[in-house]
């Protein structure tokens, strides 16, 4: 089993010029953000093409739903709940599909 590496917080920087609206939290090490969509039925529409995403890749998000917001948070667990270029690969992928 190949372990993944953490990336460097430069590197996270210069990464999330690329990424609107997502934040790293360093305490938590993870990327996050939040979607606010019109109502559920869109949120759970974006959960759904998260999810055959994430499954596409084998790297999954960490999701919280309530009604139409949707907070995502990406860290790879066998780096130690760190962001590696997996966590950033999908932020990008689900940028392309965002419509919020």
């Amino acid at each position: 089993m190949t372990t993944a590496t953490p990336l460097p917080s430069p590197r996270i920087a210069d990464a999330l010029a690329d990424l609107p609206g997502w934040k790293f939290d360093a305490d938590a090490g993870c990327l996050t953000k939040t979607y606010t969509f019109n109502h559920f039925r869109e949120a759970i529409s974006f959960l759904v093409r998260v999810a055959f995403e994430a499954e596409r890749v084998q790297h999954h998000p960490e999701i919280h739903n309530v009604y139409r917001t949707v907070d995502l948070i990406l860290c790879t667990h066998d780096a130690g709940n760190k962001v590696t270029q997996k966590d950033i690969d999908l932020a990008l992928a689900i940028e392309k599909f965002n419509w919020v």
